[in-house]
């Protein structure tokens, strides 16, 4: 499990067939768990100046792999109890976004991020999404399109500064939503329809 807290922007040293091996300040040890621009990945080797991971045919065809050459997010696998922040994140990328328009409100940016209408039920006003790996607040909503606004700092620390028109990030939606979207969708397969009430139980237990 992550918090979309963005630990450290490494650099890929080479990204050869499966293999894709990082140039990082973290030090990891063979078998973490390590979030890469938001997909969770298994490291399989350790180098004196960072790690390497494998990426399955699945996983590449999957993500944004444009985006995985030069520099990329990482954050490590949460421990046993770190400081609970951003929010929760399990590292699977639901599908890739395009990023439709970029707007300079001079103490923010508006972010505008296009995705297939199938992904919009689990992209929720006012709740959380995973860009890249970044916790992010979700501002609005449209057919196929949602708005993002992201601080200076924000945009400084990651690789916000330098995405464009155009560019493609990975996108996980929040889990929670995913996971009440699934059990209405298959609700007839119930005697009884799955309540609010219920639901709100669900979302306790996590």
């Amino acid at each position: 499990m992550f918090t979309g807290l963005i630990r450290e922007v490494a650099t890929v040293k080479n990204f050869v067939g499966s293999k894709l091996t990082i140039k990082s300040k973290h030090k990891a040890a063979l078998g973490d768990s390590i979030a890469i621009n938001g997909a969770c990945l298994t490291v399989t080797e350790v180098n004196h100046d960072g790690f390497a991971v494998e990426l399955s045919p699945e996983s590449q065809k999957l993500l944004a792999i444009e985006n995985y050459k030069s520099k990329v997010h990482i954050e490590p696998a949460m421990a046993m109890g770190d400081r609970f922040e951003g929010h929760i994140v399990q590292g699977h990328i639901d599908t890739i976004g395009e990023i439709e328009a970029i707007k300079n409100n001079g103490n923010s940016y508006d972010i505008f991020i296009k995705v297939d209408k199938k992904f919009i039920p689990y992209i929720v006003p006012k709740g959380s999404i995973t860009i890249d790996g970044v916790s992010l607040t979700i501002n609005d909503v449209s057919n196929d399109i949602f708005r993002l606004t992201i601080i200076p700092y924000t945009i400084k620390e990651t690789l916000f500064k330098s995405y464009k028109k155009g560019s493609n990030v990975n996108i996980e939606t929040d889990m929670f939503a995913r996971y009440i979207a699934h059990m209405l969708k298959h609700q007839q397969n119930r005697q009884n329809s799955l309540t609010w009430d219920e639901a709100d139980t669900i979302n306790a237990l996590f």
